[in-house]
């Protein structure tokens, strides 16, 4: 039988890839930054909950890639209100956490392969764009080709981890 955790999780991981991607699309600021905080809670509270899961599990090095991830969503979240330009200094720490959750996440088998090659894509993608940021590029968070770049391949491992929680027998 499947966790009520696991569904909430699920839910919060749909919710924070629907509105995050729908977020890099707005035009209006308070609208995106709105829609970029319903993601990012939903996001903190999916990943809180895959913490616990896996370090349940004993699957350490996937709980600790979790948290991971939720302290770079964090700081995406602090820095959102802030606008667009003022948001970068937190946007980079974040993506480049997120980068390091999802390397960590990925680094076991817990997860089908193309699950863990689109996570290591949307983080080639987000350490690049924190490293233009740091060396001078003026990017900001909905900037094309990066990172805007990076958004779909983390989606579709988001779309992935939902399917593993949706399918796992408890």
């Amino acid at each position: 039988m499947r966790s009520t955790l696991d569904t909430v999780a699920a839910i919060g991981l749909a919710i924070g890839g629907a509105f995050g991607l729908a977020g890099t699309f707005v035009a209006s600021d308070a609208l995106r930054e709105t829609v970029w905080t319903i993601d990012g809670v939903a996001i903190v509270v999916a990943a809180a909950l895959l913490v616990v899961k896996y370090q349940r599990l004993g699957n350490d090095l996937v709980a600790a890639g979790f948290l991971t991830f939720l302290a770079g969503e964090s700081l995406l979240l602090a820095g959102n209100a802030a606008g667009l330009q003022a948001s970068v200094p937190s946007y980079v720490g974040g993506i480049a956490l997120w980068a390091a959750g999802l390397v960590m996440v990925s680094a076991s088998k817990t997860f089908a392969f193309w699950m863990r090659l689109t996570a290591f894509v949307s983080a080639v993608l987000f350490v690049v764009s924190a490293a233009m940021i740091l060396w001078g590029a003026p990017l900001v968070p909905t900037s094309s080709p990066l990172p805007a770049a990076g958004y779909p391949f983390l989606v579709l491992t988001f779309a992935g981890w939902i399917w593993t929680l949706m399918k796992s027998e408890r």
